[in-house]
Formats: C-alpha cells, sequence, structure tokens
C-alpha cells in the first residue's frame, strides 16, 4: 500500500488550481470515441488536456480486457506513471474496470476505478476523491448497467468513431464483453442522424459507426427483447445527412449483415466499399464450441455477395487461433478457409484464457507456442492477402480522405476502399478528400 504525504489531500481543494489531464486508450474503435467524450467532460469542468507521455495531474486509462495482453498492458502503464508522476492521479476505467475492480484497485498507484455505470460520471467522482492509502472503487454489477451513453471521438482523428450501440446479447464461449458491458442497447435512429448533422457542421468528413455489436442495434436505451429499430434503418437515415460524406461500418456479426444491407451500401454514394466481418474459425466444429451463431457456408456466402455487387470492395477479418481443442486438422480448415476466400486483410488474435468464460471448460488445451506458430501462419497470409488486393487496384484513381496528424515529414490516408496511402506532408489536405492515382 502507498503512504501519505503533504499531497494526501481531498481532491476538491486541488481542482480549485491548475490542472491537466491526459487519457490513454486500449482496444477498440468504441473505447476511442468514449475516451473522446470522456475528455470532452473534464474539458468543460476546466480540465486542460495534455500529452500522455508527459506530466498531468491527472491520468485516465480506458481500458480493453479481450485478452490478457491488455491486462498487462494496463499494469505496465500505471508504472509508468508512477515512476514518472507518482503524485498525480491515476483513474482505470472500461472493460478491465468492470471485470476485476479490486484487482486494479490494488495496483500500486491507482487512485479510482470506474465501472461500466460510472465512467461518464467521472468529474463527479474526482470532486470527491482523496489520494491516500487505497484506490476507491465505483462500480456496480453488470446487470444493473441499464443506460445507453452516446459518444463520440472529436478532434482526436480525422475520421470521427460515432458509438450508436453498446453490450452484447451474444454468448460466445471465449468473450468477456457481455460482462463487462452489459445486454445490448443503442441509441435512436432519430438522435444519431442528430449528432451526424452536428459532426458535419463541426467539419467532420468521415464516420465510422461503431458498438459491440453493431448489427444488433435497435433495442433501445435500455435494452431489451423488443427491437424498437434496426441498422438497415439506420444507415438508410444517415445517408441522407448532408456534409458527412463518407460513413464506414466498423464491424458487423456475418449472421446480422443482411443482404439489404450490402446492395445498400453497393449504390450508396456515402457508404464506403469496406466490412470488418468476424469469422473466428473456418472450422465449423469451433465455431460450434465457440458458439457463434452461424456457419462457414454462410460466411462465403456474405463475402461472395459483396464481390458481386463490389468487386473492390475492401474486406477485413477477425480471426481466432489456438481456440481449446482446436487440432491441427481445425487449424488447416480454416487457413485452407481464408486462402480460398476472396477477403483483403486478417486481424488475427491469438486465443487468451478469460475468467468466467464458459471456454475454460473446454479440452484440450492449446499449447501457447502452437497459437502463437498458427498467429505466424495467418498473419503471413494476411500480408499476401492484402498486397494482392492493392496490386489489384493500381492504376486506378480513388478518392483518399487524408488524416490531420503528419510524422517524421509524412501524412496517411484512405482511399474509399480502405487501401492505406503515405505522402509527404502538405496542409492544404488535411482533412481533404483527394483524387489518387494508385502506382
Amino acid at each position: 500500500m502507498r503512504g501519505t504525504s503533504q499531497k494526501d489531500v481531498n481532491f476538491a481543494n486541488f481542482m480549485t488550481t491548475g490542472k491537466t489531464v491526459a487519457f490513454h486508450t486500449l482496444g477498440c474503435k468504441l473505447n476511442f470515441s468514449e475516451t473522446s467524450s470522456i475528455s470532452r467532460l473534464l474539458e468543460q469542468d476546466g480540465f486542460v488536456k495534455t500529452d500522455f507521455d508527459g506530466q498531468a495531474d491527472v491520468y485516465v486509462i480506458n481500458t480493453c480486457s479481450v485478452t490478457d495482453n491488455a491486462d498487462k498492458e494496463c499494469r505496465h502503464l500505471v508504472r509508468r506513471i508512477q515512476r514518472r508522476a507518482p503524485e498525480s492521479m491515476v483513474v482505470i476505467t472500461g472493460c478491465y474496470a468492470q471485470l476485476k475492480p479490486k484487482e486494479i484497485a490494488e495496483i500500486e498507484g491507482v487512485d479510482l476505478v470506474l465501472g461500466a455505470a460510472e465512467k461518464f460520471n467521472i468529474v463527479e467522482h474526482l470532486k470527491t476523491l482523496t489520494k491516500g492509502d487505497s484506490a476507491k472503487i465505483c462500480s456496480c454489477d453488470i446487470e444493473d448497467v441499464n443506460t445507453f451513453h452516446a459518444s463520440h471521438s472529436q478532434n482526436d482523428r480525422t475520421r470521427t468513431f460515432l458509438k450508436v450501440q453498446d453490450g452484447c446479447d451474444y454468448t460466445c464461449s471465449f468473450c468477456t464483453i457481455p460482462m463487462a458491458r452489459g445486454k445490448s442497447r443503442s441509441d435512436s435512429v432519430a438522435n444519431v442522424t442528430q449528432l451526424a448533422t452536428n459532426l458535419a457542421a463541426s467539419g467532420v468528413k468521415e464516420i465510422v459507426l461503431t458498438g459491440i455489436n453493431l448489427g444488433d442495434f435497435g433495442k433501445g436505451l435500455e435494452g431489451g427483447k423488443k427491437r424498437e429499430e434496426n441498422f438497415f434503418e439506420l444507415i438508410q437515415e444517415l445517408d441522407k445527412v448532408e456534409g458527412i460524406e463518407r460513413y464506414r461500418i466498423s464491424s458487423i456479426e456475418p449472421n446480422l449483415l443482411s443482404n439489404e444491407i450490402i446492395e445498400f451500401v453497393a449504390n450508396s454514394r456515402k457508404f464506403m466499399p469496406h466490412f470488418h466481418i468476424p469469422l473466428q474459425s473456418g472450422s465449423n466444429e469451433i465455431l460450434g464450441l465457440m458458439r457463434r451463431r452461424y456457419r462457414r457456408e454462410l460466411y462465403a456466402e456474405k463475402v461472395a455477395l459483396i464481390r458481386q455487387f463490389m468487386p473492390h470492395c475492401s474486406i477485413g477479418v477477425d480471426v481466432i487461433v489456438g481456440f481449446p481443442a482446436e487440432t491441427d486438422e481445425h487449424f488447416r480448415e480454416t487457413y485452407d478457409f481464408l486462402h480460398a476466400l476472396d477477403v483483403s486483410y486478417l486481424h488475427v488474435f491469438t486465443y487468451s484464457e478469460r475468467a468466467n468464460t464458459g471456454a475454460l471448460d473446454i479440452t484440450p488445451v492449446v499449447p501457447v507456442h502452437v497459437r502463437n506458430e498458427r498467429n505466424k501462419m495467418l498473419r503471413n497470409l494476411s500480408l499476401k492477402k492484402l498486397q494482392y488486393f492493392t496490386e489489384q487496384h493500381i492504376g486506378q484513381t480513388r478518392k483518399v480522405l487524408f488524416e490531420i496528424q503528419g510524422k517524421d515529414g509524412m501524412m496517411e490516408g484512405y482511399t474509399d476502399n480502405y487501401i492505406k496511402i503515405t505522402t509527404p506532408f502538405r496542409q492544404e489536405w488535411v482533412n481533404s478528400i483527394v483524387d489518387w492515382d494508385l502506382r
């Protein structure tokens, strides 16, 4: 436990002087949108946002807990802060904070742990926080998390991540997200459309729609079995918003990617030809053990339909290697399936044991070194897929939205179909859509 010092005072008094806050986000696009919204709450209260690698009065870490590496990264970041600024306040929120608040509270240097229901009440919690011997935990059972908080990134990236859905009603055997995020709930079509209109007025060119289970949009602010609206209705209305030039669908389950959604995107001027569709395994037997709601045949049908309507479309795939009971034959099924599938790139995850998940009861366990070997094989396949997809478009002219940030005199942007472009920095291209000849 930490000892007290002269600076172990009530934070409400500390807040009357100048204060700075720094943020670090682990995990998904939805986390980035929430971090940005939390940042705006604190800035509205008088905080000045500063760089995470510098000195700050308060550090906020928004965590992920999809893998054990995400948990370790959180602990590593806290240790870094302790070495750099031991008297600063450290706040941990996000999925890891909801799942294991007591474990986080025991980390040397942590002052406040905010669960899923409390992250957007951070201002009030800081006002009553005392830096002392033990961390304060503000959390509740995930069953009591039954509200939706709209959030979006702004001024952080050219592309804005707009959260429209949260939580998940699925029970995949490898996943802790329902325990960390609660049941599926979402914003309304009307409110999302208004937010998009406001973002357009602020100069945003591209919106990335984000959620935990995005295709399950429409169950209302509190969630429930009754669907009030649906994702197809949402994208139809967003397509009408003046000022937003590009939309992307961050990730959507194959069983929720309806044929009408695919056809709509193909005919839309604003929804980009880019889908990211989780697969997780190319073996039907493993998909069953994972409790996924589709089989590989459905996945292949969706990819074929996308290619029929949009031959130029970028298709990304999530896949997990080393799931319990995955034999060499199962993995070969996955590899061969992906090798033959006309997709553009892979996001490869090595299976990581997560507490209180059904996968822990499945045997045999795949050795870690085998998991790592399989990960390497699929990452190499992904590089080949991406190279092939990019080479198919050489000689074409495609529209690129360039990012705000320049690195080492360079700037980056993406074509409509998600090919990354790097070029020397030009100020006039920032947040602009440029016709680009692919070479």
